[in-house]
């Protein structure tokens, strides 16, 4: 295990669990999906970026790549030590403290901003506000409507493992129980993690709140979106 496992969280499969539940093989053997081509195609080339919660370099590694300067932060430091290329933080998002750095992009990918304790989200905004500089941008990654319906669901990658999303179950207070299974031919990793679904009223709200505005749904599925700092 990677420290303390959070509450409602667990994490099945070879090596290392993070206390998200993630384990440190399965992330450092999984691919980037779609997360490059919508930060090369949001962001000018070169830009510096915070990517928050960069797990085993994911995405990490195919920024630096398009040639990025990107500082992951985790809170794991198995997984910190699986990145190549790019400046690491040991970290959690909320607790981070670099200083008076700023970046031109902060990334908040994986549906982080879906954490089911709302303080922690407001926390993670809250970095996301204190680490971009004026003029900057923060990308993040929220769950598509339907994302918890019509289960169990799975998809076969065209790197060659399978995902399958078991089971979304109500637990209450608008949170659900999410348990994932991802099958490579030689091992299988579960996840079992917290999950809280918003709106969009909802989590521009809770932008607002940590200083930060919707300027664009950059992705047809609302998906991706770009902030930007209020001007007071």
């Amino acid at each position: 295990m990677s420290g303390q496992m959070r509450t409602g969280h667990k994490g099945t499969g070879p090596g290392a669990i993070a206390p998200d539940g993630c384990a440190v093989e399965l992330w450092a053997r999984m691919v980037a999906n779609d997360e490059p081509d919508v930060v090369q195609g949001a962001v000018p080339a070169g830009s510096s970026i915070l990517e928050l919660g960069s797990g085993a370099g994911r995405v990490t590694h195919p920024l630096v790549e398009r040639g990025f300067a990107v500082t992951a932060v985790d809170e794991s430091p198995e997984m910190l030590e699986r990145i190549s290329g790019a400046r690491t933080v040991r970290s959690t998002i909320e607790g981070l403290d670099l200083g008076d750095e700023k970046f031109d992009v902060v990334l908040l990918a994986s549906f982080l901003v879906h954490i089911a304790d709302e303080k922690v989200r407001d926390g993670l905004l809250r970095t996301c506000r204190r680490y971009v500089r004026d003029g900057g941008q923060v990308l993040i990654q929220r769950e598509d409507e339907g994302r918890h319906d019509g289960l169990p669901r799975e998809r076969r990658h065209p790197a060659g493992y399978t995902v399958r999303v078991v089971s979304s179950e109500p637990v209450g207070d608008g949170v659900r129980s999410v348990h994932v299974e991802v099958r490579f031919d030689d091992a299988t990793w579960t996840q079992t993690f917290l999950s809280r679904p918003m709106t969009k009223e909802r989590f521009e709200a809770h932008l607002d709140a940590a200083g930060l505005a919707v300027d664009e749904y950059l992705t047809d599925d609302g998906i991706w979106v770009r902030a930007v700092p209020k001007v007071p």
